[in-house]
């Protein structure tokens, strides 16, 4: 739990990770180049003060994980969402057995979101179905530019894709978050356009689509969709770190994804180990619309308290004590829920 001036915030990061991107793991250069590119975002989207040294970010494991999320970071409650890339690494990039271990041993703090490409066809449907029994899954992780053999992505409207999600259905798999987000080298930008999610968010009305990195640089489409799509939701992972670089252009976001989106489908992630979550909680519970953009209203305490939690821990009926839950209407003075129950 976070408190800032008497005000107590229950923190879900719904977007972390334990990667292996070190030399020894890289199957190939496309393995360097896509560490190097998140080395970059770090560097050029954290404060000074929070850098890491390449060699430690290749690699952290499990204890930092720890330390960083829940010791020092404010987190009550963590998803992890997992990145295969079994063309770039010899083990994949994200580490499934050590973080789903490490959900295992926690919990109470941490769920864990596998992830599947349909272009494994019957075998990966197979997959699926082991690997939602064996981790009780509630939410997968795509990654529609990810390569696979002679392929450089996949659309979510696929038919193969359309037969993964109606096995999800089938499964109980109802939060399906989808990387929609800026590039990273060597994957190619316009295998991670939104359109698809236009397509399938109004074909599975019982699956929620939770669209990483709110579709940047695709702000305005994603917006337009989701507008229009009540199962569609924004994750902040990416567009978050602007506060400090770029603090106009982040209020920019944020203010058109109120404006559009509305308070109760927007979703807080610090995309760790890209940005540890301590110094992205802390500045966004102190951050304004600046007084010159007047388009934009105030953000009130009571949506930086559903943007940083109580929105995801209602998507993953994660239980939010009493005293950090919001009213159900304002002067409410019966049972309190978390934000965004009422509504499902």
């Amino acid at each position: 739990m976070y408190e800032k001036d008497g005000e107590k915030y229950f923190i879900v990061d719904g977007h972390v990770h334990i990667w292996d991107a070190r030399e020894s793991n890289q199957k190939n250069v496309h393995g360097k180049q896509f560490i190097d590119c998140f080395y970059d975002y770090h560097k050029n989207l954290s404060p000074e003060e929070v850098l890491w040294d390449y060699d430690t970010y290749t690699y952290y494991g499990a204890e930092r994980f720890m330390k960083d999320i829940f010791q020092e970071g404010h987190v009550d409650h963590a998803i992890f969402q997992a990145t295969l890339l079994s063309e770039f690494y010899k083990t994949g990039f994200g580490q499934t057995e050590e973080a789903f271990g490490l959900t295992r041993q926690h919990p109470d703090k941490l769920t864990y979101n596998h992830a599947y490409d349909p272009r494994n066809g019957e075998a990966g449907l197979e997959q699926l179905r082991r690997d939602a029994e064996r981790m009780n899954l509630k939410g997968v992780k795509l990654y529609t530019a990810e390569w696979h053999g002679d392929s450089r992505g996949y659309k979510l409207d696929d038919p193969w894709s359309r037969r993964y999600l109606e096995e999800c259905l089938a499964l109980g798999i109802k939060n399906i978050h989808v990387h929609k987000g800026p590039t990273i080298r060597p994957l190619d930008r316009d295998a991670f356009d939104v359109a698809d999610v236009d397509k399938v968010a109004t074909d599975y009305l019982d699956l929620n689509f939770i669209v990483e990195h709110v579709g940047l640089p695709r702000l305005e489409d994603f917006c337009w969709i989701a507008t229009q799509e009540s199962n569609v939701y924004g994750g902040l992972a990416v567009a978050i770190p602007f506060m400090h670089t770029r603090p106009r252009y982040f209020a920019q976001i944020i203010g058109e994804l109120l404006y559009w989106l509305g308070e109760d489908k927007i979703l807080f992630g610090s995309d760790y180990a890209l940005w540890t979550p301590k110094w992205l909680i802390e500045r966004f519970v102190d951050f304004q619309i600046p007084e010159d953009m007047p388009e934009y209203p105030a953000i009130t305490t009571a949506q930086k308290k559903k943007i940083l939690g109580l929105n995801a821990a209602a998507l993953y009926d994660i239980d939010v004590p009493q005293e950090l839950r919001l009213p159900t209407k304002a002067g409410d003075t019966g049972e309190e829920v978390a934000a965004g129950a009422v509504a499902r």
